[in-house]
């Protein structure tokens, strides 16, 4: 957890939930919101707790939590936060009210306003975390998003938060878009974006290589889907093994002289979709040796990515997650 969500706690009076109702902390966790904006609704909105601890510490019950939870709600759907803020202080659900604005009537009217309404992400059984990531998201929240991103993997691990917290929340911001007319384009970008930004700031720092250790991963030509590289980037130097990241759409000509100058170990070759999965490319790379005469050796190749589904190349490994492809580098460049 971020040093300024620990000192909020602190100033709070944040150790635990006691019989007076839960923590900003806690309530801001569930939410998805980060506690400096909780403070900020309760002192310019007048969303506070009814009462305080010892008359000082924040202290909120479950109807103090719901109405933050309809500050959320609206928000989400973009209504500004000082109306937010009397729509939730009201009570006001957006199902009735964004309904009567549709149809140019009085809130009272249930008869239209889904589209609005419907705004919410649909995650099924997924960690809480999720939930949290993904109102923030589509409040294009950037200092939340952050605090909860960076939390969840100091929380799970790297592999864990990439598999149950954030792959969830991001394959829902895309059924969204895709269900929507391409609404939400920019939540999907917000969220990869700051996904991207909290891997640089919790990775450990670059790993120096070690003579016949290093891993290569690139996308393929024509692949700019870099994300799912970056995290395996980010786990293998977690473990300590070196690792050169050349990212996006990387040339079939610089893949090959960067494989010579470098002599890697492994090289890991990612494909989004059908159309950038290569085998040809692949098995160029395979095939690929340098060393003395006697002495020579070439690369272990991972085709990665469900661009490789049904496209499976004879003798190359095809890791079906983050955390198998961690594993199988690791055992190829284990001492």
């Amino acid at each position: 957890m971020s040093a300024a969500t620990g000192d909020s706690e602190n100033r709070d009076g944040e150790g635990g939930s006691q019989a007076g109702g839960l923590t900003t902390g806690e309530v801001a966790r569930r939410l998805g919101v980060a506690p400096t904006t909780i403070r900020t609704w309760d002192r310019r909105y007048g969303l506070g707790p009814e009462a305080r601890a010892d008359g000082r510490h924040r202290r909120w019950t479950a109807r103090d939590v719901a109405r933050l939870e309809l500050m959320c709600t609206w928000t989400a759907t973009g209504v500004p936060p000082a109306e937010a803020a009397r729509l939730a202080r009201r009570g006001e659900q957006p199902t009735t009210v964004l309904a009567g604005r549709t149809a140019g009537r009085t809130p009272q009217s249930p008869t239209s306003g889904r589209s609005r309404a419907g705004s919410g992400l649909r995650l099924g059984d997924v960690r809480q975390e999720c939930r949290g990531i993904a109102r923030a998201a589509l409040r294009l929240d950037a200092v939340a998003l952050d605090e909860l991103l960076c939390t969840a993997i100091a929380r799970h691990g790297l592999v864990a938060a990439w598999t149950e917290v954030m792959v969830p929340t991001l394959q829902a911001v895309g059924r969204k878009w895709e269900t929507s007319g391409e609404r939400y384009v920019e939540v999907e970008h917000f969220l990869s974006w700051h996904v991207s930004s909290a891997l640089r700031r919790t990775a450990p720092t670059t790993v120096a290589d070690r003579p016949g250790a290093t891993t290569l991963l690139a996308c393929l030509p024509g692949e700019h889907h870099t994300l799912p590289l970056e995290v395996l980037s980010a786990a293998l130097a977690e473990r300590g093994v070196p690792v050169r990241m050349f990212g996006g759409a990387l040339p079939v000509e610089s893949l090959v002289a960067a494989v010579r100058r470098t002599g890697p170990a492994a090289v890991g070759l990612w494909a989004q979709s059908r159309t950038t999965a290569s085998r040809p490319l692949a098995q160029h790379v395979a095939g690929m040796e340098w060393g003395v005469r006697g002495a020579r050796r070439g690369p272990v190749v991972l085709t990665l990515g469900p661009g490789w589904t049904g496209q499976a190349v004879a003798g190359l490994a095809r890791p079906a997650g983050l955390a198998e492809a961690v594993a199988t580098l690791e055992s190829v460049v284990a001492p």
